[in-house]
């Protein structure tokens, strides 16, 4: 099932250091996945000014509650980086998975 992640990265003033602290992590993950074939693309949202302000994952797991395991081991959840989540199931055109 395909599912686009969108977590938004807390307001306050340690929000972007929160999010650096643990980055590399993140980073590792995201390699992990797209080693798993389950992320199809990603990207870091941004502010007008250019600061990181939140992620947007499209994903491809066998079912919502695998997503949930995954989510629960993200850094930038873990690590109080994305302040607000949501998930929403998504079909994507095959013309885009080739």
């Amino acid at each position: 099932m395909h599912f686009i992640i969108t977590g938004r990265d807390g307001s306050d003033a340690g929000a972007l250091e929160r999010r650096m602290k643990v980055r590399e992590a993140h980073m590792r993950g995201i390699d992990e996945l797209v080693h798993k074939k389950s992320l199809l693309y990603a990207a870091a949202m941004l502010n007008e000014a250019g600061a990181m302000i939140g992620s947007v994952m499209i994903v491809d797991f066998e079912s919502r509650e695998a997503l949930d395991l995954y989510l629960a081991t993200e850094p930038y959840v873990t690590g109080n980086v994305w302040e607000h989540i949501d998930v929403t199931p998504c079909k994507i055109p095959p013309v885009f998975l080739n």
